[in-house]
C-alpha cells in the first residue's frame, strides 16, 4: 500500500482557499493596525487560516497571539484603562453612526460607517473577555501575564 497519499498536506483546493482567505484576513488586519479596528485580531484570524492551507506559516501564529493576549490582557489592567478603552469603543460606535448618517463625509456612507460599528462593537466584546480571562485568572492565583513560573 503506498502510504505517500496519506500525509498531512492540505490539498490544492483547501491552500487555494486558505491562501486567499488567510490572504485577505492578513492584509486588511495589517491596513487596521493603523486605521481604527481590530487590526492585530484580524492578522491573528489571517496567520491561522493559512497555518490551515499551509503548515509553515504555524510559526508565526504563536508570537502574534502572545502579543494579541498581552494587549488584551493591558486593555483591563487598571480601571483608568477600562474607562479609555470602554470609551474608544463608543466613540467608535458613535462615529460610525455619523459617517453612515450625515451625507458629505470623506468616505461616508454604509461602508465606513458599518466598519467603525462592527470594530466598536468587536473592541467591547474582546474587553469583555479580556476582563472575564483576567479576573478568573486572578481569582485562581495565577498572574495574568504570559512569564513562566519559578521552579522552588
Amino acid at each position: 500500500m503506498d502510504t505517500r497519499r496519506h500525509t498531512s498536506r492540505p490539498g490544492l483546493a483547501k491552500r487555494v482557499a486558505c491562501g486567499v482567505g488567510g490572504g485577505l484576513l492578513l492584509v486588511l488586519g495589517v491596513v487596521l493596525l493603523v486605521l481604527p479596528g481590530p487590526g492585530l485580531l484580524l492578522v491573528l484570524a489571517g496567520l491561522l487560516v493559512l497555518a490551515n492551507g499551509f503548515p509553515a506559516a504555524q510559526k508565526f501564529v504563536d508570537p502574534v497571539e502572545r502579543r494579541a493576549m498581552k494587549a488584551a490582557e493591558e486593555s483591563v489592567a487598571s480601571p483608568l484603562r477600562m474607562v479609555f478603552s470602554i470609551g474608544t469603543g463608543v466613540v467608535l460606535i458613535a462615529a460610525g453612526v455619523v459617517w453612515w448618517v450625515v451625507p458629505g463625509l470623506p468616505l461616508g456612507g454604509w461602508p465606513t460607517g458599518c466598519s467603525l460599528i462592527l470594530s466598536g462593537l468587536i473592541l467591547l466584546g474582546l474587553l469583555v473577555v479580556s476582563y472575564r480571562r483576567v479576573r478568573s485568572q486572578r481569582e485562581a492565583g495565577s498572574e495574568p501575564t504570559t512569564s513562566t513560573p519559578s521552579s522552588a
